[in-house]
């Protein structure tokens, strides 16, 4: 993910926003979005179907020493995966968040990277690496793109629907 041989990214975890493909925002609107995060994100990558519908993009933050790579999905994998998020939430969520996952048929994917140097590797073991790792950006541009498509915001390695 880095052109420099100094420094590199590794994945960390991928967040998913379930919503309806009717809500599908426009790379416009995506990018409104994410500035409103202020000076500490840089938006790279930018790509929109022919109508102007949000595809992907990269989104870095120095200061959090970060990086989250953004994309658009929908189709039957979209579908299968929503029916199958219902079944494990069923007895955590409520009723009118259930709902909202079965109407969603599309899908924001945002995975998270770590920026590790030369020196960071070095000079901390991994235990201390991981409770240096800063979600800052990640949580701040999930809740902006959850408001956004109106979506439900889930973790997958927890189960978790984030509210």
């Amino acid at each position: 993910m880095s052109t420099n041989p100094a420094e590199e990214y590794q994945w960390r975890e991928t967040y998913f926003i379930l919503f309806s493909s009717s809500r599908r925002p426009t790379l416009a609107q995506v990018e409104d979005a994410l500035s409103q995060l202020g000076g500490r994100v840089q938006l790279q990558n930018m790509v929109a179907d022919d109508e102007g519908s949000f595809e992907s993009l990269m989104l870095r933050s120095p200061e959090d020493y970060a990086a989250l790579e953004i994309s658009y999905e929908t189709g039957d994998a979209v579908v299968a995966q929503r029916a199958e998020l219902a079944k494990q939430l069923k007895d955590d969520a409520g009723a009118q968040t259930l709902q909202r996952l079965m109407r969603a048929d599309s899908r924001l994917d945002v995975m998270h990277f770590e920026r590790v140097t030369e020196d960071s590797l070095q000079s901390v073991d991994e235990d201390e690496f991981d409770e240096m790792l800063d979600p800052t950006c990640l949580l701040m541009a999930v809740e902006a793109l959850t408001e956004l498509t109106e979506g439900i915001a889930i973790d997958p390695a927890s189960g978790e629907v984030l509210e």
